[in-house]
């Protein structure tokens, strides 16, 4: 296990200062895992989440298709057309970012809203990487709203039984929902404070012609499909990923068919479009994390924090939001909830306490936690690599410029409030 722990903290470290080579630190520090033995082969496959995998993939398809189309430019004149200066630009599209990933994958939202930031960006001619990062951690901070959210968030449902209605009012008092919207108010004060000096006026220009309709309501079928699935039981592990992976085939079946003349060259197009750097890095992160999950490192850490907050269910609570947040800023957050649901259920019973606050606060701390860093959120990953794409070198520094006050305007705010309603 000490092996695994250096090995891992190496890693991050190094993905960290090495940021332009972040995929291949990963995928190598993976085939050390697996060539050493700490994730055995038959754990390779079950480690990688081919849900996400394939969900990235094919929205990333759709998204090209649909910014072909030059929806997203025609978009971005409306928006432009509605808000006073580009400080409201930047924040109204941060607000539209996390309303869509309240019900649909923070990734998922980072890619459909992304091209619209961009074509704002070049038409206003302003920095496109605080605009895009904004974006990013505004739709990581709504996965935790509702029960659809995120996948931790339908893990806690799963787990403590709790149903969509149970994140707005829960045991007769408001719920999660709230704390996370009261987050969401304060960041939203903190971004108009950041883009305080973006006051130019939005320029007025016709609007682009769409070239096409389909490929929009190819991505709103998609969004649609996605909510629906999230309300149907049992279904498969992969079915988001099924689901915009085959409305990407369709449309460029589409394509093909009505569009034959420039087909291949809109096709080929969209599969360039298609980040094959994100999905190799998140690869290789999902390995890396089975490889720890392996040898006990998370159990080990979340066995450490339930210890350390003794019969003080305040400082339980309060060791599980501010520890889920550091922890959830290096790892995926989804096998640490996994991991801590059983423990803080088993706190609860063996003290005689309400396991709700910490319920939440496990929630709330291992979903916001994320925006603290880079590589702490796939929405954040994905951002990042779409700046990428445009050749824009995105620095450390410039992530944690909005990052880290975002991140504390939007833990302390709900930190305070699931206390004040569940705990006291």
């Amino acid at each position: 296990m000490v092996f695994a722990i250096i090995l891992f903290a190496v890693t991050y470290v190094a993905m960290i200062v090495f940021d332009k080579y972040r995929p291949f630190i990963a995928l190598g520090s993976a085939l050390i895992f697996i060539v050493s033995g700490m994730l055995p082969l038959t754990e390779v496959f079950p480690s990688l989440d081919f849900n996400v995998l394939m969900m990235i993939a094919g929205t990333m398809g759709l998204v090209a298709l649909f910014s072909e189309s030059r929806m997203p430019d025609r978009l971005a004149d409306i928006i432009l057309e509605k808000v006073p200066n580009v400080k409201w630009a930047i924040v109204s599209l941060a607000l539209f970012a996390g309303m869509i990933s309240a019900f649909v994958d923070n990734v998922s939202t980072v890619l459909m809203i992304a091209p619209v930031a961009l074509m704002i960006c070049k038409k206003i001619k302003i920095n496109p990487i605080p605009v895009i990062v904004a974006i990013a951690v505004s739709s990581n901070l709504q996965g935790a709203a509702t029960l659809v959210g995120d996948s931790t968030a339908i893990m806690l449902g799963s787990y403590a039984n709790m149903s969509f209605m149970d994140f707005f009012f829960y045991e007769g008092k408001f719920s999660i929902f709230w704390a996370v919207e009261l987050g969401a108010v304060i960041s939203a004060l903190i971004l108009l404070i950041m883009f305080r000096k973006e006051t130019a006026k939005v320029p007025t220009a016709e609007k682009t012609p769409v070239k096409d309709m389909v490929p929009t309501w190819l991505l709103c079928g998609a969004i649609v499909l996605l909510i629906v699935a999230s309300f149907i039981p049992n279904t498969p592990a992969i079915t988001n990923g099924l689901i915009c992976c085959s409305m990407f085939v369709v449309g460029l079946v589409y394509t093909a068919v009505r569009r034959k003349d420039e087909a291949k060259e809109v096709i080929v197009n969209a599969f360039k479009e298609i980040d094959f750097q994100t999905i190799g890095l998140l690869v290789g992160l999902f390995l890396v994390i089975g490889g720890i999950r392996e040898m006990g490192v998370i159990d080990w850490v979340a066995d450490l924090m339930a210890k350390a907050g003794g019969n003080n269910v305040f400082l339980m609570y309060t060791i599980i939001v501010w520890g889920s947040v550091l922890f959830s800023a290096f790892v995926d957050n989804i096998p640490f909830v996994a991991t801590m649901l059983p423990v803080i259920q088993g706190m609860s019973l063996k003290l005689g306490i309400d396991p709700t606050p910490l319920y939440f606060g496990l929630l709330s701390g291992a979903t916001l936690g994320g925006n603290l860093t880079p590589i702490g959120a796939s929405a954040n990953i994905t951002g990042i690599g779409i700046l990428r794409k445009e050749g824009c070198d995105v620095k450390n520094s410039d992530f944690f410029k909005i990052g880290i006050p975002f991140t504390l305007g939007a833990i302390i705010p709900a930190y305070i409030y699931i206390w004040l309603v569940y705990g006291v």
